[in-house]
């Protein structure tokens, strides 16, 4: 592992911790993203103003509390999220999870890539391809630099970004006779609340999942909550909140869409392109951890592989963003439930990563995403906290079961 200063094969060392301020911008990075203002507008304009901030409250609180859990087991044992996979679903079933983890990853770097560039060629008139091409290898060349680049990227784009759309947000919400005017409107095709909670929680449950990746590097667990907290439950929640404001008054939920129309075209590109660079750079950065797993090898060099597949292939990725979101909402929840359940019943067995023995391929695992995928798509209720709660339940109940001998090694 010399030289890897991602720390894909092994726990993140107290020497290499960092701080709250530099890693809650790194999470910021992650949830200001463009989609989420996509799923805001959706929300915007299929609820009542109050619902729409219930939901928007209500989901983002679910959404912090379940990275939450897993944030503390992350900063707990240094360990990546596919690093943590391997207690639970052993050393060779954690391929399962960092496969799909992983992919996903690839797929929003694409979706991220396709994103910057179709409305800046509708703005400029500048070639998508082009576009696309210049704009993924750039930020792919940045996630080379690891954590590090995640953490000054981050700092520059956090506040452009709350300030440029904050500003356009209250510009176009007063130009329309202000709040007290959208508090009035009421959706012409209502959205039914529980679909809209699945929305605000199934919008980022995937990348939501991969929050140890991130916060490993943390100096103490509580800090690590509470970082994770300022991410999903503000981070995220202003996202929406752009996506509802510009879906309301304009017809546009992307933010920079709005400040197009505004005609503040360049802040609009800058708070694009940084919008997407940090999330599609965190994705980078998660998705070759998860590979790394997987192949043994250093992630760096992963991580850049796979943007080249996510710039080459991302406006295949782009058509069929929606088909993407409802996979993401059902199999994606399971794995972080699995994690959690297993660190807080068997949390000993993390002490020494180094020292540690892992089965080949724990079906207990393996079986209880499955059922936990079946809860998230049958069960009546939120489909992704189904899906986490189905998932983390059947292991609870399955691996004492399949593992009775294995878990009678175990230090008490």
């Amino acid at each position: 592992m010399a030289g890897d200063n991602n720390y894909s094969l092994g726990p993140v060392p107290n020497t290499a911790r960092k701080g709250v301020a530099s890693l809650t911008m790194v999470m910021l990075g992650l949830t200001f993203f463009s989609a989420s203002m996509w799923t805001g507008g959706s929300l915007g304009t299929g609820l009542s103003f109050n619902d729409f901030f219930l939901a928007v409250l209500i989901g983002n609180l679910i959404l912090g509390i379940y990275t939450s859990f897993l944030g503390y087991i992350g900063a707990s044992t240094g360990l990546s999220t596919h690093l943590l996979a391997r207690f639970s679903f052993g050393s060779k079933g954690s391929w399962l999870p960092s496969a799909l983890l992983g992919g996903t990853q690839v797929g929003w770097f694409g979706v991220g890539v396709a994103m910057f560039a179709i409305p800046v060629h509708k703005a400029t008139g500048i070639d998508t391809n082009t576009l696309i091409l210049v704009s993924g290898l750039l930020m792919t060349a940045t996630v080379y630099f690891g954590i590090s680049a995640l953490m000054v990227l981050s700092a520059i784009a956090v506040p452009a970004i709350a300030l440029l759309g904050g500003y356009s947000v209250i510009e176009a919400v007063n130009s329309v006779g202000g709040i007290g005017e959208l508090q009035q409107v009421q959706p012409t095709e209502p959205l039914d609340f529980s679909i809209a909670l699945a929305m605000v929680v199934g919008s980022f449950v995937s990348a939501g999942t991969l929050t140890a990746d991130f916060v490993r590097f943390g100096k103490k667990p509580r800090s690590a909550v509470m970082i994770t907290m300022v991410a999903f439950f503000i981070g995220n929640s202003l996202m929406f909140i752009f996506g509802a404001a510009g879906a309301s008054v304009t017809g546009q939920s992307d933010i920079s869409e709005v400040m197009i129309a505004q005609g503040l075209l360049i802040p609009a590109i800058i708070v694009l392109g940084l919008n997407i660079w940090t999330t599609n750079d965190n994705a980078l950065y998660a998705s070759g951890l998860g590979f790394s797993n997987i192949t043994g090898l250093p992630s760096k060099y992963i991580s850049m592989a796979n943007g080249l597949v996510g710039t080459l292939c991302a406006l295949w990725l782009y058509n069929n963003f929606v088909g993407w979101l409802t996979f993401l909402s059902l199999a994606i929840p399971p794995i972080g439930g699995v994690i959690i359940a297993d660190f807080f019943t068997n949390r000993k067995r993390y002490a020494n990563f180094e020292a540690a023995q892992f089965q080949n391929v724990n079906w207990a695992g393996i079986i209880a995403v499955v059922i936990g995928v079946g809860a998230g798509h049958f069960l009546p209720g939120v489909v992704p906290i189904n899906a986490v709660l189905g998932g983390a339940i059947s292991f609870l109940i399955l691996n004492p079961i399949l593992n009775k001998k294995a878990l009678a090694t175990q230090p008490a």
